[in-house]
């Protein structure tokens, strides 16, 4: 117990302290503590109202009245991008860019066989060849000749219908399916072809409907006009009609569509990188797009483990990266393989650092890379070759015959100079439907003379796309209806122009158009067309479609011919030695066909072709006219080959998958 010094000295027991002298009153409130308080109270009330009213997504109910289920509605709720959506299964990883310059595909088309429409499997082949890489061995083929381009079997293949080849159907088919259509014979069967309504009729079909016209008048107007006063009550309850008078709750129905799109879930994914030459690693990555910081930091952990900084050539770097839907990409793995073996893997562990680790299992993506081979070394810049022959080796090294090649390398010698050396950046792409080899006898039986001689068929080239320098050409086939094939760029356009301005493909350009001194006559007159010289014998192709008019002597002209084109073009020819076999007035002529050869029958002073354009029945200059646009595609054949591109073109962009993966 404390003793009575210790409680004198205990604070507890002191006065008060008083301010201002006043003596402290136990029941007086404080204002500064009472408005404090109050303070706080509003201000908590404030945020948790805010908090609330929030959480409710601005919604002043708490309980949301129950709506009518709609089809708007279920279009709305099936919207991928939609709140509150399934997702799929998380994806296999697949490389993210197309390395492989082959792919194969099995799709189902629709092919027209008289009235019958037939609908099977065909395969389809993609192969990408880059032009300047050095080919594994040196292949044949033959020297440039223009005149080979310009008018090889133009006679046969451009002018012959042939067999519709189908096009690419939209849903995968297993098996073959054939589909016929018949007109329905409406004289076999009897019909009320009444379009009136009596006026009893109409009254029975007003008391049918009696329960819903009291909602509706929409209804009315589709009713022939009818007196009122005829009918009875049709809101009466005790109104008897076929419809009781009920009324259908709707069930409380909840939509969770399926996503077509993983948008949220991390996915697993490669880039394969082919070393093409000896390069540093850093040089590697400058083509990608890969943050900076990134690689950087990838870059210095390879080489650090690597102990190099160069790549050799033929070597393949194999990039892992995880992605999301709106965020960038995190490079989480790198490996170096030189040729098929494995020199260096590198990882990112839990402290966002990379570290050596080991060699990650077989993908799909580097499998095909190994089965591909190694791209070959880019060819220097000064030993470039033409286009001509660039094409001609690509096209060989992956097992294309000569044939498909010519006819690739003639479709694209309208836009590109095949005596011009390439670029290293040029490329080419084909889409291809390879030659059916399952057709039966009547019996059921493989026919194998069919098959033995689809060996050496040509595959069909549906789609053709060549880069040479900063253009890019895209070519699609179609087949018209008349059964006559042709290409067309991305608008419908045809690949060829619509004329030629040099009927000799390996002649010189010798006299212009204008007056001049004739040199036979010795005074100036006007020059009417333009002067090619060539040896004699060369051969004269037709400068575009047309029929031929005139064929035979024309004064001064010689041995002359006249083709008449569409929209009010002729172009003549003249000096001829000869005319080519079958060549006469009426016959049907296709751009780059020859019709004669080079001669100096009449006025001329050497072998050479006077070639004139005349237009509406003016002669104009062949070289300073502007030439009108090559034919178009339009209404349904325009409709039915822009779905074709489309499917192709959604083909050819589609990622790897492991059934198109080869």
């Amino acid at each position: 117990m404390w003793d009575n010094e210790q409680q004198k000295n205990d604070p507890g027991q002191d006065p008060a302290l008083v301010v201002k002298r006043l003596r402290p009153a136990r029941r007086q409130v404080s204002v500064r503590w009472l408005t404090g308080t109050v303070l706080t109270g509003i201000t908590s009330c404030i945020l948790m109202g805010i908090a609330l009213f929030t959480a409710l997504d601005e919604q002043q109910r708490l309980v949301t009245p129950p709506q009518w289920f709609t089809t708007e509605n279920l279009s709305q709720a099936q919207n991928p991008e939609a709140n509150g959506y399934k997702g799929d299964r998380i994806s296999p990883t697949h490389a993210r860019q197309s390395f492989d310059s082959k792919r194969e595909f099995e799709l189902s088309i629709l092919q027209k066989k008289g009235d019958e429409k037939v609908i099977q499997t065909q395969h389809f082949e993609w192969i990408r060849m880059a032009l300047a890489e050095k080919r594994p061995q040196k292949y044949s083929y033959p020297k440039f000749d223009s005149l080979s381009i310009m008018a090889s079997d133009s006679n046969k293949q451009n002018i012959a219908p042939q067999e519709d080849s189908g096009q690419i159907y939209g849903a995968k088919i297993e098996t073959k399916l054939t589909l016929r259509s018949y007109d329905f014979k409406i004289d076999q069967f009897d019909f009320d072809d009444s379009d009136t309504l009596t006026d009893e009729e109409a009254q029975q079909e007003v008391q049918k409907a009696g329960f819903t016209l009291e909602k509706s008048t929409e209804l009315l107007s589709v009713l022939t006009l009818i007196d009122p006063l005829k009918l009875e009550d049709v809101s009466s309850p005790s109104q008897e009609t076929e419809s009781p008078e009920v009324r259908i709750v709707q069930e409380n129905v909840t939509i969770s569509p399926q996503s077509h799109r993983i948008d949220l879930t991390k996915n697993y994914v490669e880039d394969i990188i082919p070393i093409r030459k000896k390069q540093t690693i850093a040089d590697a990555f400058k083509k990608t797009s890969y943050t900076k910081n990134q690689v950087e930091q990838v870059v210095k952990t390879l080489e650090k483990f690597n102990l190099s900084d160069t790549l050799k050539e033929g070597s393949l770097l194999r990039i892992g990266i995880v992605t999301q839907a709106g965020e960038e990409d995190h490079l989480v793995r790198a490996s170096i393989y030189q040729g098929m073996y494995h020199v260096l893997t590198i990882a990112l562990n839990d402290k966002g650092q990379f570290i050596e680790s080991t060699e990650p299992k077989m993908s799909k993506a580097l499998k095909t890379a190994f089965q591909n081979g190694i791209p070959h070394s880019y060819i220097n810049s000064a030993q470039l070759p033409t286009a001509y022959d660039a094409l001609y080796s690509a096209l060989l090294s992956h097992n294309i015959s000569q044939s498909l090649s010519h006819r690739l390398i003639r479709l694209l010698a309208t836009n590109i100079d095949m005596k011009s050396p390439i670029t290293p950046n040029d490329q080419i792409e084909i889409f291809y439907a390879l030659p059916q080899s399952d057709k039966e006898t009547k019996n059921g039986k493989k026919n194998l003379k069919v098959k033995e001689s689809l060996k050496n068929a040509d595959p069909e080239i549906r789609y053709i796309s060549a880069t040479f320098g900063n253009a890019t050409y895209k070519y699609y086939r179609y087949q018209l209806k008349d059964g006559s094939v042709d290409y067309y760029d991305s608008e419908g356009k045809s690949s060829k122009p619509f004329l030629l301005r040099k009927p000799t493909p390996n002649g010189v350009f010798g006299s212009p158009f204008g007056p001049r001194k004739h040199p036979i006559l010795g005074y100036v007159r006007m020059h009417t067309g333009v002067d090619w010289v060539a040896p004699k014998g060369s051969p004269i192709i037709a400068i575009g479609d047309g029929i031929v008019t005139k064929v035979g002597v024309t004064g001064g002209y010689g041995n002359h011919t006249e083709i008449q084109h569409a929209n009010g073009y002729v172009s003549s020819y003249s000096h001829q030695s000869r005319y080519a076999p079958d060549i006469k007035p009426g016959v049907k002529v296709r751009q780059g066909q020859i019709i004669g050869y080079v001669g100096s029958t009449g006025m001329a002073t050497g072998p050479h072709c006077h070639f004139e354009i005349i237009v509406n029945g003016v002669k104009v200059d062949p070289m300073r006219i502007r030439i009108p646009n090559s034919k178009a595609l339009t209404h349904q054949d325009l409709q039915t080959f822009l779905q074709e591109k489309n499917n192709i073109d959604s083909l050819i962009n589609s990622p790897i998958t492991p059934s198109n993966d080869t």
